[in-house]
């Protein structure tokens, strides 16, 4: 009897556990983000080139994603999970933003304007609402004014209505 007990114990610890789906990132809010961040759809000059591919498996993100322009020439997207051990995809952006960045930039944040202040860094990003005290273009370098802080602070325009402490 208690080998009998022994053998049935055996046999269920070196039975296959049954395979516990972990959760997975949604592909589309990544295509959402991504069509948020450059203000433009999918395909449409400026905007992604194309969907993420979605083949990926990636693990489901804790945190907030964080995007930001890859390389001088602005070709790609990246989109990181700030998570710890968290991913990062390079999403590419339409040819034609390429061509559309050599004609003068246009201001993307005007003065007066209110703007969302976000503070990145490795692995966190915080917003709060702000004032643009300067106009400016995707990439310059604008003064702006946040509720909570009474002194101009110096902020990179990232998109239209964006701007960004980056934190290194």
């Amino acid at each position: 009897m208690i080998a009998l007990r022994h053998a049935a114990l055996l046999a269920l610890t070196l039975a296959p556990m049954p395979a516990v789906a972990a959760p997975l990132t949604d592909l589309a809010a990544i295509d959402r983000a991504v069509a948020a961040f450059t203000g433009q759809q999918i395909g449409v000059p400026g905007g992604a080139a194309q969907p993420v591919d979605r083949r990926l498996r990636l693990a489901a993100c804790a945190a907030p994603l964080a995007l930001s322009w890859y390389g001088n020439a602005q070709t790609s997207v990246l989109v990181r999970c700030p998570d710890a051990g968290g991913w990062r995809v390079f999403v590419p952006v339409s040819a034609d933003r390429v061509a559309s960045t050599a004609a003068p930039a246009a201001m993307a944040v005007m003065r007066g304007e209110g703007v969302t202040v976000m503070v990145a860094g490795d692995g966190f990003s915080v917003s709060q609402p702000g004032e643009a005290l300067d106009a400016g273009a995707v990439g310059n370098w604008i003064r702006v004014r946040t509720a909570a802080k009474a002194d101009p602070l110096r902020a990179r325009v990232v998109r239209p209505g964006l701007v960004e402490l980056p934190v290194d």
